[in-house]
């Protein structure tokens, strides 16, 4: 059963597998996708009325639906829109774009329009309003370099409020928000700067598909051409492959680990590295590769190791709870074999 309503859409029962990237999870008791902010209001009153307290769901590319579904309300949030808003005292452009704006058409339009900044972040799939959750990042880029504020529904004080980017907790691959329900983002405000040329590529594999050295810049359009053909030979964009496509990316942060285990590790060639927030960590991909895992390699029935990439892909029979026993093995393995402990960055509905 579908109720139209004026801007929003409300759908009871909805199958919410096909709105996400692995295909799976069972349907949401009660469905809104949001299309005009200024409904927001009336879904606050609607998710009221529902058991618990209600999810947010972008475009589902980093997120396993429990198979039995959610009980909850679900809000799809579908708002979209983008402008620039002014400039900062050191010059950047202000660019407050809603929540649930296409990640790939923010970074497409800043390249467009010579501001850099997320030029690094193409290719990832999503919203932009998921970017600060995860504080999304790739390449030597990251949300926080640019994040200026969020606008939010703080569902603990019932009331609208604005969080600067200090507010927002924002580390390596996560925030205040991640794993919390307390808030709904709505609006996010960045400053990007006016340049034809990239932020420096720090990256080997991006500087090596440019034939450039690591550190330089290059434009804006070029670096983005380059990050793509890395990326597509990982599977890690959407559609790219044809094998592969039932993706989150990257199951596992890479994890942080002591001195003691970074001397170590490196004395067996591992790929440890300083990351933005202080802590040395070591690539999640290289420790599943130590633990014995081959690319292609099934886990559990529907679920195996990508062919080009080692993170976890879905197949025909995949289930959430055959997805999340797949995770836990893997987990297990890597910590068997190099002792470091692995972590999903994914979010359970």
């Amino acid at each position: 059963m579908q109720e139209k309503q004026e801007h929003m859409r409300v759908t009871h029962e909805a199958p919410l597998a096909p709105m996400t990237t692995l295909g799976i999870g069972g349907p949401a008791a009660v469905l809104f996708e949001l299309f005009d902010p200024a409904d927001f209001p009336e879904f606050v009153t609607l998710a009221d009325a529902s058991p618990g307290e209600p999810v947010c769901l972008g475009a589902g590319s980093n997120v396993v639906v429990s198979d039995a579904g959610c009980e909850g309300a679900v809000l799809r949030m579908s708002t979209k829109g983008l402008r620039m808003t002014g400039s900062t005292a050191d010059g950047r452009v202000l660019v407050e774009v809603q929540a649930g704006h296409p990640l790939g058409d923010l970074v497409d339009t800043t390249i467009a329009e010579g501001l850099t900044g997320l030029e690094m972040l193409v290719g990832i799939p999503g919203t932009t309003g998921a970017t600060p959750v995860q504080n999304v990042g790739a390449y030597g880029q990251e949300t926080a370099d640019c994040l200026v504020e969020v606008t939010a529904w703080d569902w603990e004080l019932r009331r609208m409020v604005t969080l600067d980017a200090a507010a927002c907790g924002l580390g390596h691959r996560t925030s205040v928000f991640k794993h919390s329900r307390r808030w709904t983002l709505l609006t996010l405000v960045f400053a990007l700067r006016r340049s034809t040329l990239s932020a420096p590529v720090t990256y080997r594999t991006v500087a090596g598909v440019l034939d450039v050295p690591v550190g330089s810049s290059v434009p804006l359009e070029e670096v983005a051409q380059a990050v793509l053909t890395v990326r597509r030979s990982k599977g890690m964009v959407l559609g790219c492959s044809g094998t592969d496509d039932r993706s989150v990316g990257s199951v596992f942060l890479s994890p942080e680990i002591s001195a003691a285990q970074a001397d170590g590790l490196r004395a067996r060639h591992a790929p440890v590295n300083r990351f933005p927030d202080g802590s040395t960590r070591v690539s999640a991909s290289w420790l599943i590769r130590q633990a014995g895992f081959e690319l292609g390699t099934p886990v559990v029935t529907g679920v195996r190791l990508s062919s080009l990439h080692y993170t976890l892909v879905a197949d025909e029979g995949a289930t959430a709870a055959g997805f999340t026993r797949a995770i836990e093995l893997v987990r297990q393995e890597v910590l068997r074999r190099t002792g470091v402990r692995l972590t999903s960055e994914l979010d359970f509905l």
